[in-house]
């Protein structure tokens, strides 16, 4: 296996606290939603999210970032709990109220869940040009929000260098998108697909 094989292989191994939460406490809506809110993304519990901080940080300073990106509000969490970890910066792109001082970049990104869209902001001074950039969100699904963080990351003349989530829904496709355009993707989780009201884990 070649160095480059080997980091993709270890930077999506099962992170086994988060796998084990997922498998015992997950809610399976119609075979196409995966509900763990209870301790991810709605209540949040401080001790899991700095492990799997801690743990994504590791996989992602393999690629050099010097400054971590999210969007509000469900990314601030995990993008937090890896600055905590390795020092660096972190900014978020502003979604709700979405004002900002200019020159602002943005995308508008569609939401499936939600329904309509959100524009997602981030003054240009908070995005150096030059910066190596590392993504960090709760969940990669079908990707439009990380693809518009790396097209914004573009804008400013700087570099998207690693992608990194807590949980990826496989079947859902998001990294095809990142992959595409060079960024490799880390996770914690990979749910391979639900069935039966049950959570298939890779």
């Amino acid at each position: 296996m070649s160095e480059s094989e080997e980091t993709l292989c270890m930077i999506v191994a099962p992170f086994a606290p988060l796998v084990a939460r997922i498998v015992a406490e997950a809610t399976v809506v119609d075979d196409r939603i995966l509900k763990i809110d209870h301790f991810l993304n709605h209540r949040i519990e401080p001790d899991l999210m700095a492990a799997m901080g801690a743990e994504l940080a590791g996989r992602l300073m393999r690629f050099k970032p010097d400054l971590l990106l999210t969007a509000e509000a469900s990314g601030i969490a995990p993008a937090l709990a890896v600055a905590l970890v390795t020092g660096l910066p972190m900014v978020y792109a502003k979604k709700y109220s979405p004002e900002v001082e200019a020159p602002a970049l943005s995308r508008v990104v569609p939401s499936p869940t939600k329904g309509g869209a959100a524009r997602l902001v981030i003054a240009q001074r908070y995005l150096p040009a030059g910066s190596r950039v590392a993504l960090v969100d709760d969940f990669l699904a079908n990707g439009r929000t990380a693809l518009a963080l790396a097209e914004i990351v573009a804008d400013a003349g700087a570099e998207m260098v690693v992608a990194g989530f807590l949980v990826e829904k496989l079947f859902q496709g998001g990294r095809a998108g990142l992959e595409a355009l060079g960024i490799p993707v880390a996770a914690l989780a990979q749910v391979e697909r639900l069935s039966g009201g049950k959570v298939i884990m890779r």
